[in-house]
C-alpha cells in the first residue's frame, strides 16, 4: 500500500513537473519572428555569420539553462544579453519549445 502511494505521488510529481516545463512552441517560433530571426533565423539554421549558433535541433534544456544565464549575466556575452534580459521565463520555455522541435542540420555521406 505505502509503494502503490510513493509510485503515485512519484508519478504526478513527474507529470506535474514536465506540463510546468513545456513551453509553447507556437508562441516560440512567433517569439523567434521578433527576437532572434535576425542572427539565427526564424527555423534556427539560418545564420549569417559563423560565429551565430544553429539554434535548431538543439535540446531544450540547454536553451532553458543558456538563456536564463545570458539574462543573469551568469553566462557572458553582451549581444545575447541584451536580447534574453527581456525575456521572460515562460519565454524562454516557449523559445526552447519551438528550437528543439526544428530539423537540424542533417550530415549526409556521400559515396
Amino acid at each position: 500500500m505505502i509503494r502503490m502511494t510513493l509510485a503515485t505521488v512519484f508519478a504526478s510529481l513527474l507529470l506535474a513537473n514536465a506540463a510546468w516545463a513545456s513551453g509553447n512552441p507556437s508562441r516560440g517560433q512567433e517569439l523567434a519572428g521578433q527576437v532572434c530571426q535576425s542572427c539565427h533565423g526564424i527555423d534556427g539554421n539560418t545564420v549569417l555569420s559563423p560565429e551565430y549558433p544553429r539554434l535548431a535541433g538543439q535540446h531544450r534544456d540547454y536553451l532553458v539553462v543558456a538563456l536564463k544565464a545570458y539574462r543573469s549575466g551568469a553566462r557572458n556575452n553582451a549581444i545575447m544579453a541584451s536580447f534574453a534580459q527581456n525575456l521572460s521565463d515562460q519565454d524562454i520555455e516557449d523559445l526552447a519549445a519551438w528550437f528543439s522541435r526544428q530539423d537540424g542540420l542533417v550530415e549526409l555521406e556521400v559515396d
